[in-house]
């Protein structure tokens, strides 16, 4: 009981919670075209969150994102986040991502503005998807461009997938039908 007391003051006096808020829906990101996507307009339906790149062996991804999206979207939503981190393979800005998305895939499905995913400048929902400790679900490491997390309707984290998941595969699409 001392050893929670003590937490519990620390807790209050540094600012963080003793507890994960399990939901995603708290978020809210710039959107690549400079509005806010906020994930609690999302309650309902199942977020696929994908970090994302330009010039990687993994781009054409963006071709199934799309087609996942136009199959699911009546309850999926996909959320690319565009991220520089791995080989400097997203290099463009986000006028640049936004227009290479739409014109070589057909994007539609919302976009943030480029984030970082990894390091001491990590985006805070990164830092959500990532950590046990803050979404109660699991620990991840992003090692590489395109990987996935699955959130249910809740916003509660259901599954990651490394980058070499398609996102047409049945690892993924369990979970939608």
């Amino acid at each position: 009981m001392k050893q929670f007391l003590l937490m519990a003051l620390v807790s209050i006096f540094s600012g963080t919670t003793l507890t994960a808020d399990p939901s995603i829906h708290r978020f809210k990101v710039k959107s690549i075209e400079g509005a806010t996507i906020d994930f609690a307009a999302f309650k309902g339906k199942k977020i696929l969150i994908v970090n994302t790149a330009s010039e990687c062996g993994y781009t054409p991804q963006y071709e199934d994102l799309q087609k996942l999206y136009d199959q699911y979207k009546s309850k999926l939503v996909i959320v690319g986040f565009p991220a520089n981190n791995f080989g400097g393979q997203e290099p463009g800005s986000d006028t640049e991502i936004r227009a290479f998305c739409k014109a070589r895939y057909g994007v539609s499905f919302p976009l943030a503005s480029k984030v970082s995913v990894k390091g001491n400048d990590m985006a805070p929902i990164y830092k959500w998807l990532t950590s046990k400790s803050e979404n109660g679900v699991l620990d991840a490491t992003i090692g590489w461009n395109f990987n996935k997390f699955l959130l249910d309707e809740n916003g509660k984290l259901l599954a990651y997938f490394p980058s070499k998941v398609k996102p047409m595969s049945d690892e993924i699409l369990q979970y939608l039908r």
